[in-house]
């Protein structure tokens, strides 16, 4: 036995999840490549703040990095697709021209910025700018 009102709240439930999670392709349960790639992990000490992204299979003269303003980081990139005569079943690594940026918690001294691509994980060390520092202030007493 069917019901005709299922067809509509089903549709209706599909939209909704649409809305909620634009970035899942239903087929694989994945997210798509382009929102936010690469992924990042983001911290910081009392001197420095560190940026971790994944970057699988990109090579380093396809990988700029700015710094502008202070306070904001540009990674941008490109992965080059594999090149096979093969039949893909599944294809969930995106390739391609990418460019991510973010705006930093507080600003960073781009001349000391260490950068490192090593085995698909591109690493930076920002350290923070003076300014972003916390400054102990001495209170006098009468």
């Amino acid at each position: 036995m069917r019901f005709g009102w299922t067809t509509p709240l089903m549709n209706q439930l599909r939209d909704e999840m649409d809305r909620l999670f634009p970035d899942v392709d239903p087929r694989t349960a994945a997210p798509t490549f382009a929102q936010s790639y690469p992924p990042l992990n983001m911290w910081e000490d009392d001197n420095y703040l560190y940026v971790e992204a994944e970057l699988p299979g990109l090579q380093l003269d396809k990988l700029d990095i700015f710094i502008a303003e202070g306070d904001q980081l540009a990674i941008r990139g490109e992965r080059l697709p594999l090149e096979s005569a093969a039949t893909w079943h599944r294809r969930e690594r995106g390739y391609g021209k990418f460019h991510r940026q973010i705006v930093l918690p507080f600003p960073v001294d781009p001349d000391k910025v260490e950068a490192r691509l090593e085995q698909g994980v591109l690493s930076l060390k920002l350290p923070k700018s003076p300014k972003a520092k916390p400054r102990r202030i001495d209170v006098k007493g009468e």
